[in-house]
């Protein structure tokens, strides 16, 4: 049986290797090289705790004052507002409270087996020292700000997943570096980081290559098929016989589904990094902010600042005001973070209005499947979309139900 995956990002390269495995003849097709798309950027964070749908109220409600803050965690290029209204009309649909019952559900049911699925991964593939064993903590000032994400809090111990509140003294035994402005801050142990996640996707690459797994470079324009799949197209006139497609190009998904009369409200987040390889300190966890909306992660051989959202579409140009808006803050907690030998990412994270992957066989085509819209939990959910989507895809029962996580679910 030829498959063929479209899309050689962590989601796509993971998979791939997964079916492989599985006994299928599987090529992969990239427009790029493995690894350099939004997986060449990340947060390198398995963030097994951040799966809480964005559309809950006390998110899009600060969303009109963020919009009005130029330096504001979330920001909507004007030109672009009137494309992004139909989502935006679905996102605050998905806003109701059994709705988001429901999509916290779905999300903690992905989280809760991740490293069941990781950790064999990585150890069969040679690639168990990528994990940290650090987890992360997340700061606030005092404890009226805990209290402002307790909700999140409050969803994690619904679900079961371990955390720990401590204090300033524990703090800083963690992490000496950490501003005394930070007076409180939870513990997460299972959100472990990569030592480099762009070097994960390479590596899993060359792995399947190396087990004769084919990777193709170009553009996909087209497909033929019939009741059934039969062959991918690309631009310089190369035809990919395949009875089995997967759609994992991430934000370049939607154009790949519309061409396949499946069309999906998949947009783009984009984010931001910045990679400092001479911090002047040193970190051992991973911290987040919630109330300055930043991360930091010691990661690709230096500290890594992310966080922010920026909807403005694919072909926009970046604005890197955003990443230097990011290093601002992440002074705040880390005083003495130097910004010496730097360089400044934007990524295309693809976001569905509910928050929720689609992970699907096509509900039109035979041999057609949807693996997209991961958001920026495409590395934690690599390795367990991975076993999800070969058991969907060779017909093996899935350990959980896929109900949800259907591509005409919209």
């Amino acid at each position: 049986m030829a498959t063929a995956v479209i899309g050689a990002g962590i989601i796509g390269t993971t998979l791939a290797y997964q079916l492989q495995k599985r006994g299928r003849d599987v090529v992969l097709i990239e427009r790029d090289a493995p690894g350099r798309g939004a997986s060449y950027g990340n947060m390198a964070s398995i963030a097994v705790t951040e799966f809480m749908p964005a559309s809950r109220p006390s998110v899009w409600k600060q969303i009109p004052g963020w919009l009005m803050d130029p330096e504001g965690p979330v920001r909507v290029r004007p030109a672009y507002m009137p494309r992004l209204t139909p989502w935006f009309l679905r996102f605050i649909a998905a806003s109701r409270p059994a709705k988001l019952r429901e999509l916290e559900a779905q999300g903690a049911a992905l989280c809760a087996r991740v490293y069941d699925d990781l950790d064999p991964l990585l150890k069969e593939t040679g690639l168990a020292g990528e994990l940290s064993e650090a987890g992360c903590l997340s700061l606030y000032t005092d404890e009226a700000e805990f209290r402002a994400d307790r909700e999140h809090i409050d969803i994690l111990e619904r679900f079961g997943f371990p955390h720990e509140v401590i204090g300033r003294q524990a703090i800083r035994a963690l992490e000496p570096e950490l501003s005394d402005t930070v007076g409180l801050a939870v513990l997460f142990p299972q959100n472990r980081s990569m030592r480099n996640p762009y070097q994960l996707v390479v590596k899993l690459a060359e792995r399947f290559s190396a087990l004769g797994g084919r990777i193709e470079q170009g553009e996909v324009v087209g497909f033929e098929r019939g009741e059934a799949m039969r062959a991918v197209l690309l631009k310089d006139g190369r035809r990919i016989a395949a009875d089995e497609v997967v759609v994992a190009a991430g934000v370049h998904s939607a154009k790949l589904a519309r061409m396949l009369g499946e069309p999906i409200p998949l947009e783009t987040e984009r984010g931001y990094h910045t990679q400092i390889m001479k911090p002047g300190i040193t970190m051992t966890h991973s911290i987040i902010w919630p109330a300055r909306a930043f991360m930091v992660t010691p990661t690709a051989g230096g500290i890594r600042v992310g966080g922010t959202v920026e909807m403005a579409g694919i072909d926009a140009p970046p604005d890197y005001r955003r990443s230097k808006i990011t290093v601002k803050r992440a002074r705040e907690a880390l005083p003495n973070l130097q910004c010496e030998d730097f360089t400044e990412w934007m990524g295309h994270r693809p976001a569905f209005p509910d928050t929720v992957p689609v992970m699907s066989a096509s509900a039109k085509t035979r041999g057609l499947f949807y693996a997209t819209g991961h958001g920026h939990l495409g590395l934690t959910y690599a390795a367990t979309n991975a076993r999800l989507m070969a058991d969907l895809i060779t017909g093996a029962p899935p350990p959980i139900d896929m109900t949800p996580y259907r591509v005409d679910r919209f």
